[in-house]
């Protein structure tokens, strides 16, 4: 059998390992603020996802997600996880970033997700379900933007 006959064997995509790299969870007006929860706090949720290349088709992706709930002009939570997986990749080239941006981290939203809610239920909060997250739009807002900052730089440059 050739070499390229074995690694088209080979899943596309194979997540060998997932882990919680940072998890970090502040309440920082409990306990008296438990008495004031009535409603579902205002939540303000941050997205970033990086990549980094370990060796040969071997990736790191890491899934960062912070949410801040208040309730009115208070701070009920600030939450911050971040949530990764080695994968290796066994796609074209001009694949991978798109991969490693979109498909990747929607796999791993769901297991992120479950933490997030475990970790506020086990800091005394009410169940709190985060909603999917499109995250095509996520990597195609970053891509727009490092765009936008390579036009100023090239107009500032000239």
């Amino acid at each position: 059998m050739s070499e390229n006959a074995s690694t088209n064997n080979q899943p596309a995509v194979l997540i060998n390992n997932q882990y919680i790299k940072d998890l970090s969870l502040e309440i920082p007006h409990a306990p008296n603020i438990f008495s004031r929860i009535t409603s579902q706090p205002a939540l303000k949720v941050d997205i970033n996802v990086q990549s980094q290349k370990l060796e040969n088709s071997s990736y790191n992706v890491t899934l960062n997600l912070s949410l801040n709930g208040n309730l009115g002009e208070e701070k009920l939570f600030i939450l911050e996880l971040s949530y990764a997986a080695v994968v290796n990749l066994n796609i074209p080239e001009e694949h991978i970033e798109p991969v490693l941006g979109i498909e990747i981290p929607r796999l791993l939203f769901p297991f992120a997700r479950n933490i997030i809610t475990q970790c506020l239920i086990e800091g005394g909060l009410p169940p709190f379900m985060l909603n999917p997250i499109d995250f095509a739009a996520v990597y195609n807002a970053r891509k727009a933007a490092e765009n936008n900052q390579k036009t100023a730089a090239t107009d500032t440059n000239a």
